[in-house]
């Protein structure tokens, strides 16, 4: 179904304008590539050696392959990245607003993977990215080598009592009277680290794109139990959205090859630091080249 995302022309420009200002921290060469799908053509960014392994990385709610690529600076200089910009989710994305409880998300990012000329590749998603390299690992295990999901949707929920009590008030105030207080206040339970360029994007994000309110549903035991490529789930211990504790306690008991990590004191947007980056590209890197784990 086509569905503009966003409110304004005004806003859509500056929505554009976060999106190359992220695209301008990327320390590696990117090319822009549009592919062809079902539901039309897709954006894709590419960054890293041509000859690196493939990776397929699937940004968040309501930002945008740059955005993501932004965080994973060590990957870029090692493996082949594919970052597309999913439909409803991205100012760069499809003008298509995708079922959320079928296949049609996996069903579009097997079309990007055939328009890459991948006929199988590790796939690594984030939040609502994580949800949609989840489902395409469930209903096509076959095209995917390994998966790695972080602070994914889909897997296991919060409190929707605790996250209005946390986030309804401080999101009236500052639709009424935006500042950069009401922001901080705003951003504050879901946002380890403050960084402002994050923080402006997601305000901007707020204010020019239509919201989408769904949350993904919870994958089924049987949709888990499919996954039986090698998977790495990395949660938060502070996510009110998908509490770590319970993400992991979950695949831990369905997805039968799954390694796990538990980030202490990570909120649902995980650390915008350099040490993290390192930690994270490190991480991602170990488990799908097969590295064991360092001592100590």
């Amino acid at each position: 179904m086509s569905a503009q995302i966003w409110k304004t022309s005004a806003g859509r420009d500056r929505l554009n304008a976060w999106y190359d200002k992220f695209a301008s921290k990327l320390e590696t060469e990117v090319t822009q590539l549009s592919v062809a799908t079902s539901i039309g053509p897709s954006h894709v960014l590419a960054s890293g050696p041509e000859d690196g392994l493939p990776l397929v990385c699937l940004h968040g709610m309501r930002s945008g392959a740059s955005f993501l690529l932004s965080e994973l600076p060590t990957l870029a200089k090692h493996f082949r990245l594919y970052a597309p910009d999913m439909p409803g989710q991205s100012i760069r994305g499809p003008e298509v607003k995708l079922p959320v409880n079928d296949d049609s998300y996996a069903d579009w990012l097997l079309d990007v993977m055939d328009g890459l000329g991948l006929p199988s590749a590790n796939l690594f998603g984030v939040s609502w990215g994580g949800f949609v390299a989840r489902l395409t690992a469930s209903k096509a295990p076959e095209r995917v080598s390994k998966l790695s999901i972080m602070v994914p949707a889909g897997i296991a929920n919060g409190s929707h009592l605790t996250g209005m009590a946390k986030m309804a008030f401080p999101m009236i105030r500052h639709t009424l009277w935006p500042t950069s207080n009401s922001l901080r206040s705003l951003l504050h339970p879901i946002m380890t680290t403050w960084d402002s360029d994050w923080a402006n994007a997601i305000a901007c994000s707020l204010q020019d794109m239509k919201m989408d309110t769904r949350i993904p549903p919870l994958a089924t035991d049987d949709d888990l139990q499919r996954l039986q490529m090698p998977t790495l789930v990395i949660a938060g211990t502070d996510d009110i959205s998908f509490p770590g504790s319970l993400v992991l306690d979950r695949v831990r008991r369905l997805v039968p090859d799954v390694k796990t990590e538990l980030i202490h004191d990570c909120k649902h947007c995980p650390p915008t630091t350099e040490v993290f980056r390192v930690w994270l590209g490190d991480r991602l890197s170990r488990f799908i080249h097969d590295e064991p784990e360092p001592v100590g």
